[in-house]
């Protein structure tokens, strides 16, 4: 058989149309028809080669949502017609420590769906069982690629750290990312921050579950929180003022950071007599995915996306280079 999909030969070049022949299904292995596609930044940072690993054809491709079109040998919790997920990992040892505890996406042998192999900007892909996560009743398909990246990378820090509903949770960046926090901190039943550079994004931030927002174009808007977060989360890619942001914080507070900021640099002190953290995590287990999508489905919560077919992906990826998104960007398959 062969896959269709759209690739890049070059470094940081155009998509085309591109076939390959993925062998036979493989035990424990699913393949998916895909129907949507998210586009995240991270498919931009593999396109550009920006973490050294990218291998050429590359397709990229890791918020997938279709329907299982076979199964491999030894797949027994799933069947063809089920409309599933597909995010960042395509496959984990099963096997290690951090696969036995359930930290999947801890796993030293993870395999990215877009790290030495094709992912779902195609018409179909592949992945291990274990990593397929079922759709639940509630969920719109059409939306729902980004919770597989952007959805769980914010939703898993609430498991993480065990954030009550009666805590207050500050969020960096009302982007991709802060607008999903937002709405899934905000149903979980936190107090909730919207931190922005952009005034004009308050009523937006407001709408999408902020009880507050905070411009930091104001020099003194963080002094003004001394000791009042249980955690901040840090959605942004940018250096911030870290010291301020820990001042933010309660005892025991957690700066978490998702976004992938270039560095951190914080006064010690502070951090030890509060007993206050710095800590981030990637995305999350299969089970933590399952558990989100439940919660997504419960609440009616949903990504804000704008939709292109997937024939249109280079016009979908200059929006997102642009900053323009508002706030996920998905591909819908028109393959014929």
């Amino acid at each position: 058989m062969v896959i269709k999909a759209y690739a890049a030969q070059k470094e940081g070049g155009l998509l085309e149309p591109f076939e390959y022949d993925p062998g036979d299904l493989e035990a424990h292995e699913v393949e998916i028809d895909v129907s949507f596609c998210g586009i995240c930044h991270s498919d931009l940072s593999m396109l550009h080669n920006e973490w050294q690993m990218t291998e050429y054809p590359f397709v990229p491709g890791h918020e997938i949502v279709g329907k299982i079109a076979s199964i491999g040998e030894g797949v027994n919790h799933l069947q063809p017609g089920q409309t599933v997920g597909l995010g960042w990992f395509s496959k984990s040892c099963m096997t290690c420590k951090e696969c036995m505890s359930g930290n999947h996406n801890l796993c030293p042998s993870a395999e990215g769906v877009i790290v030495g192999r094709h992912g779902g900007f195609a018409n179909k892909v592949r992945a291990h069982q274990g990593w397929i996560v079922p759709l639940p009743e509630g969920i719109n398909p059409k939306t729902a690629g980004p919770l597989f990246c952007g959805g769980i990378t914010v939703f898993n820090p609430i498991i993480q750290n065990n954030i009550q509903p009666t805590d207050r949770v500050g969020v960096v960046g009302i982007g991709g990312l802060g607008h999903l926090a937002l709405r899934f901190l905000r149903a979980w039943g936190c107090e909730v921050t919207a931190f922005s550079t952009s005034p004009d994004k308050e009523a937006e931030a407001k709408a999408l579950g902020a009880h507050h927002f905070v411009n930091t174009y104001d020099p003194d808007a963080l002094a003004k929180l001394s000791n009042s977060f249980d955690m901040i989360l840090v959605a942004v890619n940018v250096e911030l003022d870290w010291d301020g942001y820990i001042s933010a914080l309660r005892p025991k507070g957690k700066l978490h950071i998702v976004g992938a900021a270039p560095s951190v640099s914080a006064t010690v002190f502070p951090l030890i007599i509060g007993e206050k953290s710095i800590g981030g995590s990637p995305l999350g287990s299969p089970a933590t995915i399952a558990t989100m999508l439940d919660f997504a489905a419960r609440h009616g919560i949903e990504p804000v996306t704008e939709t292109f077919p997937m024939s249109k992906v280079n016009d979908a990826l200059e929006r997102l280079r642009t900053g323009k998104p508002r706030f996920r960007l998905v591909l819908e398959n028109d393959m014929t």
